[in-house]
């Protein structure tokens, strides 16, 4: 009898709310060589397999999902939503990543296309209490609507934008990302100086947007 009230005492319980939904954009622009993505793709599922963000999105039953970006209406998620309820959904993720065929190869840069994706893939996590869109690249946007013309869209859908620039030439992506992307409270850039670069500082992004201690970011509106 005691088993049986311990089995419906658990089955009444509500399920975890989802605490997290996380976009992942990555640049598929022309300024990519086959190498670059490679390094991308590799270095976010290893990322992704971290003990602090595997701990973390199974903890908030985050939903995460892909999306490839590049040119004018070259944006697409090319993998979709996967709940995560334990550490062997992180897992597929991670290996889903990690063989994800690259969509396009010779394109522009349109990052106020990406981040309307975003908004649109978003409105099927309406369940989830905090949305981000974790925006990564190599270039200033050249192409279509321009990044800040997005962001008052994302604001009104209470939705976090945050960058990794990932720094090639001379250009200081990292101050054009700040001024002109990332937007929402807590909001933040991190930089990668180089694609060599990238696996570490995506990690290190992943880990700061997926736990609970966004506070410690300057907010940024």
């Amino acid at each position: 009898m005691r088993v049986l009230l311990t089995l419906l005492a658990l089955l009444a319980r509500p399920a975890l709310a989802c605490e997290l939904a996380l976009v992942l954009a990555v640049d598929v622009s022309g300024s990519v060589d086959r190498a670059e993505y490679r390094i991308q793709m590799d270095g976010l599922a290893a990322a992704l397999s971290d003990g602090i963000v595997t701990e973390a999105l199974v903890e908030q039953q985050a939903r995460v999902t892909l999306i490839q970006w590049s040119g004018t209406s070259r944006q697409e998620q090319t993998i979709p939503w996967t709940v995560i309820t334990d550490f062997s959904d992180v897992a597929a993720l991670a290996e889903q990543v990690a063989h994800a065929p690259r969509r396009w190869r010779n394109y522009s840069t349109a990052i106020g296309e990406a981040l309307t994706l975003s908004a649109q893939v978003l409105e099927a996590a309406t369940e989830c209490r905090r949305k981000v869109v974790d925006v990564s690249g190599d270039g200033k946007s050249n192409e279509g609507i321009t990044p800040p013309d997005v962001l008052p869209q994302m604001r009104a859908k209470g939705i976090i934008v945050n960058a990794l620039a990932i720094e090639t030439d001379d250009a200081d992506l990292t101050a054009y990302f700040f001024e002109n992307l990332i937007s929402g409270e807590g909001a933040f850039v991190i930089t990668a100086n180089g694609f060599e670069d990238y696996p570490a500082q995506i990690r290190r992004k992943l880990q700061r947007e997926t736990t609970k201690q966004l506070s410690l970011a300057l907010p940024f509106e």
